[in-house]
């Protein structure tokens, strides 16, 4: 009887016979009224006395058996469950404490002295030479080893202008770890450091109304990459945005990427500072990306020794240039659609690519300007400049209101510089030449566009 009776448990509590009193209350001690089983309801007299008793203890063994759990799960969990924390007062730290190792901060490098001296420091113990390589000097400066294992050198005064270095030790270069001011190129970077001068000169920034960068990508279908562009606009573009303005066309260098002439070159700094002064008209500035094909770039400087490709280059920069990235600037920002509102320069490769882009579309540009040009070569200039002949040379003039061709008296490149101007006074062509003081470098450019920009777009 009693395993019928747990094979129909399906009762009220826990599937077990359940007694219930006449009040229709679980009974566990006085006799019951009456039973459920399962879902079934039978009278008291159903059941034999035997069966009633049987079921009784099986009801309350289960019901002191729930009760057991339950308290033994309750004191668990208050056991389990922490006690309230008592409130303690927050405890001061030791005035010498703090979240990180306290040093003293790292020495300055390059550090400028009261007397214009410079000096280099870097600590390398276990280096066996180190050199300073500066830019603009003909020679690295060897540096001497201290008694803290800390490489120094001290570089005599310098003139006023932004320098980029690097270390070279043990045939390794290596970038100043504390100086986190960097140049940017394809093929290697280098720290930069300011000489400032008194006054400041013009690519120093200084407290006069600020123009804007902008940088814009695109995909280049002509070179083949996803290319890029930086434009500067002069201050208080946005409140003037209804007027035309003229354009600059500023081309970088080679192994330079579009950031070159506002990183290095401080371009928007130095047409701040012209504009504030009245010195130059207030101007858009493009800096695209100089690369006709990205083999100039994977093949490294043996990609000019190649007989096809640095032409190649130049023809595939003209294309991008007057087909993509001009399009997308005038449609843009307002710029002028005179052609007296026009200029193009550059630097190094960019003055190639300034000249070869000017002077053979003179009907888009007033104004053309080269900086230490390279990669023209020094042989017959005539089939790059087909449109450049002794009949043609007055129209030209006509049209150009400045050719300006400059570069440094130390550049490798002022021979051929001074060829290509010579061909094309041959061809009646009047360009202003100027020869800067100085090698390669940025030095010579920044202080070619500072002259440069102040005779753009100005009335005859």
């Amino acid at each position: 009887m009693t395993d019928s009776i747990q094979l129909q448990s399906a009762g009220t509590i826990g599937g077990w016979a359940c007694p219930v009193n006449p009040a229709g209350r679980h009974a566990l001690h006085s006799r019951p009224e009456s039973w459920f089983v399962g879902d079934v309801h039978y009278p008291r007299n159903h059941f034999h006395p035997l069966e009633e008793r049987l079921m009784s203890r099986s009801f309350r063994a289960f019901s002191r058996s729930t009760v057991l759990c339950v308290v033994a799960v309750t004191a668990f969990c208050l056991g389990m469950w922490p006690p309230p924390a008592k409130a303690q007062p927050a405890a001061r730290p030791a005035a010498s404490e703090a979240p990180v190792p306290l040093a003293p901060a790292p020495p300055k490098s390059p550090q400028l002295q009261p007397d214009g001296t410079i000096i280099f420091r870097l600590a390398m113990p276990n280096a066996a030479k180190v050199e300073l390589h500066l830019e603009g000097a003909a020679h690295p400066f060897p540096m001497a080893k201290g008694a803290d294992a800390v490489w120094s050198v001290t570089v005599p005064k310098l003139a006023p202008q932004y320098y980029s270095y690097t270390f070279d030790v043990d045939g390794t270069a290596l970038l100043d770890p504390h100086n986190v001011t960097i140049k940017p190129s394809f093929f290697n970077t280098q720290n930069v450091f300011l000489v400032p001068g008194q006054p400041p000169m013009p690519w120093e920034p200084s407290n006069v109304p600020h123009g804007a960068l902008h940088h814009h990508y695109y995909r280049s279908n002509i070179v083949g990459i996803n290319s890029e562009y930086y434009v500067y606009t002069p201050p208080n573009f946005e409140s003037r945005r209804n007027q035309k303005y003229p354009v600059l066309y500023l081309l970088h260098g080679y192994s330079d990427d579009p950031s070159a002439w506002t990183s290095m070159g401080k371009a928007n700094v130095i047409l701040d500072n012209l504009i504030a002064q009245g010195k130059a008209v207030p101007m858009i500035v493009v800096m695209p990306l100089g690369y006709g094909t990205m083999d100039m770039i994977t093949r490294g400087w043996i990609a000019w020794r190649d007989p096809e490709l640095p032409g190649r280059n130049f023809t595939k920069f003209t294309d991008a240039l007057f087909q993509e990235v001009m399009p997308r600037v005038k449609q843009q920002y307002p710029i002028s659609d005179k052609r007296e509102e026009h200029a193009v320069a550059g630097l190094s490769m960019g003055g190639s690519e300034s000249l070869l882009v000017g002077l053979n579309h003179a009907g888009d540009f007033a104004y053309v300007g080269s900086f230490s040009a390279g990669g023209l070569g020094e042989g017959d200039y005539g089939p790059s400049f087909p449109g450049i002949t002794a009949r043609s040379a007055a129209e030209i003039n006509a049209k150009l209101r400045v050719l300006w061709i400059a570069c440094g008296t130390e550049d490798g490149l002022l021979a051929a510089n001074q060829k290509f101007i010579a061909w094309l006074k041959e061809k009646g062509l009047q360009p202003i030449t100027i020869q800067t003081p100085g090698m390669h470098a940025w030095m010579v450019w920044r202080d070619n566009l500072a002259n440069f920009a102040p005779l753009l777009f100005q009335s005859k």
